[in-house]
């Protein structure tokens, strides 16, 4: 809170925590955007049960499943992983459900990074002949997507996309390699290349910003964002300019909001990736702390 008064006293004015409720409601959600940051460092450091990663397995999670892959070096099948959580997200209610449905074919199959890649058609087919029997839902962040294998926007598409971006080498250490030589040498830069070129289904800002900032969190990509990217953004854009503007609607571009949130993180030291979180959850509930799970 003391940071948050000081900046705004002496570097730019924040009307939007101008209250101690706001300050205290806004620094609590970037400690809270902070602990789910050291959550997943927590995970990764502890043993993880194995059945994590098997989708036949009621306790089967995709992030824990990518981090098993990960540390035995299976990139592919760690980055696969991430993506279907990214698009599948996971549901308040009904958990990793969907993910671990598709991912393992409903028990007649896994559709493995290697099965999926070299098969695409395979898997829209099956996709077609199965998605009603897929259970669970899609995340909250994901909550407008399909199960459809043949709209171009439905998980078929999706899938063939990511496949297509990935490339024909089909490998994700290939890719990955290109994207970080023409990034240079700052995890900054290197993510703003990935982003850039991620041309997938359905995946806009939100999409890639959560998928490319949980392969940095997993060292499967030497990437962090260097910016909140909020050109395209609703909450965590209107949580700027409630920030630095006192209204939601407030006429403060995206690219000077972005370069802002900088300068404020060159105080806070928090990194974009809890800022970005935080002012979003912040703006649904500005002068009280709301523990926001999904």
């Amino acid at each position: 809170m003391r940071l948050l008064r000081t900046f705004s006293e002496t570097r730019r004015p924040l009307p939007g925590i101008a209250s101690e409720e706001a300050r205290e409601a806004l620094a609590m959600q970037m400690v809270a955007s902070l602990r789910r940051l050291d959550y997943t460092n927590l995970v990764r450091a502890r043993h993880i049960d194995p059945r994590r990663a098997d989708p036949s397995s009621p306790l089967f999670d995709p992030e824990r499943a990518a981090m098993i892959h990960a540390e035995a070096n299976r990139k592919d099948e760690a980055a696969w992983l991430v993506f279907l959580a990214t698009h599948f997200g996971r549901h308040l209610v009904h958990g990793w459900r969907r993910v671990r449905d598709v991912y393992s074919g409903l028990g007649a199959g896994v559709w493995t990074w290697d099965r999926v890649s070299q098969d695409p058609v395979a898997f829209r087919s099956w996709l077609r002949a199965n998605r009603h029997r897929i259970g669970g839902a899609f995340g909250n962040h994901r909550k407008y997507e399909s199960l459809d294998a043949d709209s171009p926007s439905g998980t078929g598409a999706v899938v063939q996309s990511y496949v297509d971006w990935i490339g024909p080498t089909r490998s994700h250490d290939t890719r990955f390699a290109e994207l970080v030589r023409a990034g240079g040498n700052d995890p900054h830069t290197i993510f703003d290349q990935f982003y850039r070129s991620m041309k997938v289904a359905r995946f806009g800002r939100l999409g890639k910003f959560d998928f490319l900032a949980l392969l940095g969190r997993l060292d499967i990509a030497p990437i962090t964002p260097g910016s909140a990217y909020l050109s395209g953004a609703t909450g965590p854009l209107g949580g700027a300019r409630l920030l630095f503007g006192g209204d939601a609607s407030a006429a403060l571009s995206s690219e000077t909001l972005d370069a802002w949130l900088l300068e404020l993180d060159e105080d806070l030291q928090v990194g974009m990736q809890v800022m970005e979180d935080s002012i979003c959850n912040w703006q649904k509930s500005p002068t009280k702390f709301v523990h926001f799970r999904g």
